[in-house]
């Protein structure tokens, strides 16, 4: 085109829009926010969908304490996408989020202001004390709600529930009685995981695991008595142990009936220990005589020097010399054997006989084969234990110290304090002085039990608690347990376990065991993804009665009283009605200033009960939200279509809330239960504040908007664990911003689009009616993947779709009929139509994702006062005629045009040609004709030959259109049909 020839430009259809390519998104947000709160969004959307299909996600409560983290963002965008997806899909979908307020991390923290100010908690009234933990969770629900709905999340956040209301509390102690007055309740002494730093029982959800380095021993008890085998008298069994502490409290050691055993020598002492466990005890012995060797099993003992004459073993195996093996028989043998405590010289207890009791959980993994039984202090010591009269003592008082007249060791502790259990301390001390203790070494590492809010270590400790069981028939006759106030330790030991597993008799209330009904549950429940089944079900098959007593004092009480001379649980119907009307106007607090004669009533007298005073688990709490959430707010029966939460809620919220509602009603509180993974940083460790590597969503939301964040989450595979980082969010800033640009696209090229230029589809050229069949199959594919709450999947359709089915192919080709076509012709005023079906398509299926950014293009299309693209329901497309161009072979196409674009580049590169407009290909194989061809891969000319040939075109260009075609005359001449559009009254 020459310096003199005719400018053009003001005759070419741009699009025009005043959406801007950046997004600002950080500035943008809140001002979106600030009109969805004023306009009411939320309650005039419960109003649209009135009368409409429920869903309802109940929302898993967080807890109140400190600000949001990746794992908080992650969990309520996902909320909030599929919230707003099944609103789209035209159902009405309420969101209740809700709080965490009792428990333990809230009344740790209250207690650590107290200790910076040396005053003791224990001083501080309670109703004062709970007054605080009260203030201290009101204060972070307000600022973690602030920051919830900064990431978009839609709810009733002016009304959300609170375990810590009173209608909350009154409607949780009504759970607990139910579970009362249907006899599914007992007090009994079993050990649990105990907190000694935090003085209260943990439940499992409560518990993480951590490699730690512990104290191993090897302790021997003489044999006093061995009826079957009368060798082994005066002999001493060896235990292993690596907790040192529970050996002042032991009872009993264990055998392995099916074991072989093996007595040898070493001087003139003679030990019992597994035959297959030889090696290994002989390096713990020899390591701790000769510090600093290896201790390798794999090599042998004389190679090092380190083998006592008295402990050799000869080449077939038995034991040489000295260390002959003396006696060798089955586990079995020692039925009836008993040992003395290496400390029994102090009396008393430790002048009891040690019984030697068949354990089928004994192995030869490791230690010596026998183990040392404390039925304070392990599951199944005390199960064995117990079966043979053995309970527990309670030696280990609630901060880990032994008790004051315990006659070994009393006053002493803490038995989680490394210095009080190492190979130094006063418990090895004392049985090296025995001459008990062949081995102790410092270096057992291992995975041990902490608290996951002080992370101190946990111990198992029996103490009287209040139990679910697990394995009872329901029955509202069945008699109870229980323990009276002030209750010694010797009569505690009457109190025992419940029953054992009764014969299946079928299903219901009262004919099977809470562990059948919830197993029956999980079976009638999907989960999704479809493995998360087998992991609770294992759970749940495995798990033991539920602990639901702390002793703390913030939260909900166990509102109940036992009869001081049966130990059994008052169950009077009109006491608990006093009891629920006194919660309901005053919370849980009026328990702990009630007037507990007027609570009674005239039929009982104060004085024949204990008032228990322990606290609900807080798993409790929020098992029991289905109650004053779903259906105090939908109707009784009314169940969930969907829990949401981490795969850590397997143990935690979906478990408590699965036992508590299939205690009270026989079922799951849910429908479906979605499991996510865990939001780790870009290397994939897990995010932790002394690492460094914490990423956080509020820094992200102030830089790049929340929007960027929710894209990230979509993105994800969330069923697994995730990374997030800056390459991360980088990936998802880059996919955001085509979509948006897509966006921009169709606002600019909708510009002035009205009903009238609307064209029918039977009418329209087949690429329109291509592009339409596109969108009809990803429509079906996208509902099925929002259904299916498998959002990384809709967002791949969707970003696809945009970018290869449109950006890079039908934009890209229709974007000269855009340009020049005049605005009355058919093919431009069609692939308006679809732009506009687009439009409509796109801003949905993206406003569940893109809350802000979908709600910001409609109102940039459709400015209204009091609309949103978040009243619309899912997409009505228009039907196909029956003879569409979906029965064209467009993939071959396609694939052809691709073949084409690259065959074109290394002309492009040559710098041989300047765009593919200048270059005219030879095809194989004319699918179309050659005009609609050339229309397709934006080139001068399409001939049909062999193979695919690219050369430049001899043609001269549009100085309108670009378009290098045989009627143009000369360069910047025009071609005719841009001739006809530039006549005046054409072009406006």
């Amino acid at each position: 085109m020459t310096d003199t020839a005719p400018d053009y430009r003001d005759t070419v259809f741009l699009p025009k829009t005043d959406f801007p390519m950046k997004a600002g998104l950080a500035a943008k947000e809140p001002e979106i926010l600030a009109r969805w709160g004023k306009l009411g969004l939320y309650d005039r959307l419960r109003e649209q969908r009135q009368g409409r299909e429920r869903f309802i996600l109940h929302d898993g409560p967080p807890y109140a304490n400190g600000d949001i983290h990746m794992g908080h963002a992650m969990n309520k965008v996902l909320k909030d996408i599929i919230v707003r997806s099944q609103s789209l899909l035209g159902k009405d979908a309420p969101y209740v989020p809700g709080w965490d307020c009792h428990g333990l991390p809230i009344e740790w923290k209250v207690e650590e202001a107290y200790r910076a100010k040396k005053l003791n908690k224990d001083e501080v009234p309670v109703a004062q004390f709970r007054a605080e933990c009260r203030a201290y969770a009101e204060k972070w629900v307000a600022v973690q709600r602030a920051q919830f709905e900064r990431l978009g999340v839609m709810g009733d956040w002016a009304d959300p529930y609170l375990t810590m209301k009173f209608d909350a509390e009154a409607a949780i102690v009504g759970e607990l009685l139910k579970f009362a007055e249907s006899g599914q309740l007992y007090r009994g002494a079993k050990p649990v995981m105990w907190s000694p730093v935090e003085k209260t029982a943990l439940a499992e959800a409560e518990v993480e695991y951590e490699e730690v380095v512990s104290t191993q021993i090897d302790v021997a008890f003489e044999i006093v008595d061995a009826p079957n085998a009368p060798e082994l008298v005066g002999a001493h069994a060896v235990i292993w142990t690596t907790t040192p502490w529970t050996i002042p409290v032991n009872q009993a050691l264990s055998y392995g009936p099916e074991i072989e055993y093996v007595l040898l020598s070493e001087g003139d002492r003679r030990f019992l220990i597994a035959e297959s466990l030889i090696d290994t005890f002989y390096f713990r012995v020899f390591a701790s005589r000769h510090p600093g060797e290896g201790r390798d099993p794999l090599t042998p003992l004389g190679e090092r020097g380190l083998v006592d004459p008295g402990l050799r073993r000869d080449d077939d195996g038995d034991a040489a010399g000295r260390g002959a093996t003396l006696w060798r028989g089955k586990g079995a043998q020692l039925e009836g054997a008993t040992a003395r405590h290496p400390m029994h010289a102090l009396g008393g207890f430790f002048a009891k006989p040690r019984p030697f009791l068949p354990g089928d959980f004994v192995t030869t993994d490791a230690g010596t084969g026998l183990v040392h039984m404390s039925p304070d202090h392990g599951e199944d010591d005390f199960l064995l234990c117990k079966q043979y009269g053995l309970d527990p003592v309670f030696a280990v008082d609630g901060a880990g110290m032994y008790r004051a007249d315990w006659a070994w060791l009393g006053g002493q502790g803490s038995v989680i304090n490394k210095k009080f259990v190492s190979a130094d301390g006063p418990i090895c001390a004392d049985l090296r002085a025995a001459g008990a203790l062949l081995a102790a070494s410092d270096d057992f590492a291992h995975s041990y039990p902490h608290s996951w809010r002080s992370k101190a270590k946990v111990i198992f400790r029996a103490t009287p608690q209040w139990f679910i069981p697990m394995d009872r028939e329901q029955s509202p006759s069945r008699s109870r347990e229980g323990l009276g106030e002030g209750v010694s330790a010797d009569a505690a030991l009457a109190v025992t376990s419940p029953p054992p597993t009764p014969p299946a008799s079928g299903r219901g209330d009262n004919g099977a065991t809470l562990r059948e009904i919830a197993l029956d549950s999980i079976a009638r429940t999907r989960w999704v993804p479809a493995r998360a089944e087998n992991r609770i079900r294992a759970m749940v098959e495995g798990r033991p009665d539920w602990v639901i007593s702390r002793q703390r004092a913030w939260g909900v009480p166990i509102a109940l009283y036992v009869n001081r001379a049966t130990g059994e649980y008052l169950n009077d119907a009109h006491v608990n009605a006093r009891i629920l009307a006194a919660f309901k106007e005053a919370g849980a607090d009026a328990w702990f200033a009630a007037d507990h004669q007027a609570l009674l009533g005239a039929d009982h007298n104060l004085a024949d009960y204990e008032v228990i005073n322990d606290i609900l688990d807080v798993w409790f709490d929020s098992g029991s939200t289905h109650a004053f959430v779903i259906e105090a707010r939908y109707g009784e029966g009314t169940r969930a279509n969907l829990y949401l939460e981490g795969s850590d809620q397997h143990r935690g919220w979906f478990q408590s809330s699965l036992l508590e509602s299939s205690g009270t009603r026989g079922r799951a509180p849910y429908d479906a239960v979605l499991t996510h993974g865990f939001a780790l940083d870009q290397t994939g460790r897990k995010m932790s504040k002394s690492l460094g590597n914490v990423v956080d969503p509020l820094k992200i939301i102030q830089e790049s908007g929340a929007d960027i964040l929710r894209m990230w989450v979509a993105s994800t595979d969330y069923f697994d664990d995730v990374k997030i980082g800056k390459e991360v969010l980088s990936t998802a800033s880059d996919a955001y911003r085509k979509l948006r640009n897509t966006f921009r696209y169709l606002l600019g090229a909708l510009d002035g689009f009205t009903d009238a230029e609307k064209v029918p589809v039977r009418e329209m050229p087949e690429l329109e009616r291509y592009v339409l069949h596109r969108l009809g199959m990803i429509d079906v594919e996208l509902k099925a993947a929002a259904e299916g709450y498998e959002f990384n999947r809709y967002l791949r359709l969707l970003t696809d779709f945009a970018q290869e089915d449109l950006s890079a192919f039908f934009f890209d080709i229709r974007k000269d009929s855009l340009y020049c076509d005049a605005p009355t012709d058919i093919k431009r005023r069609s692939y308006r139509t679809v732009l506009d079906i687009l439009f409509h398509a796109l801003v949905r299926y993206a406003a569940p994702i893109l809350c802000f950014t979908a709600e910001e293009v409609w109102q940039v299309r459709f400015p209204s006062e009091d609309g949103s693209v978040h009243y619309l329901e899912w997409p009505e497309l228009p039907a196909l005629p029956g003879d569409d161009a979906a029965s064209t072979e467009w993939s071959d196409v396609r694939a052809l045009r691709v073949q084409v674009t690259e065959a074109i580049e290394p002309l492009r590169r040559e710098k041989r040609i300047r765009s593919s407009l200048e270059a005219e290909v030879t095809v194989p194989e004319a699918l179309l004709s050659p005009a609609a061809l050339a229309e397709l891969f934006i080139v001068a000319k399409v001939t049909e030959g062999d193979g695919i040939t690219v050369t430049p075109s001899d043609y001269h260009k549009c100085g309108r259109c670009w378009r290098l075609l045989p009627e143009v005359t000369d360069d910047g001449a025009l071609c005719d049909r841009c001739a006809e559009v530039v006549q005046p009254g054409v072009v406006a």
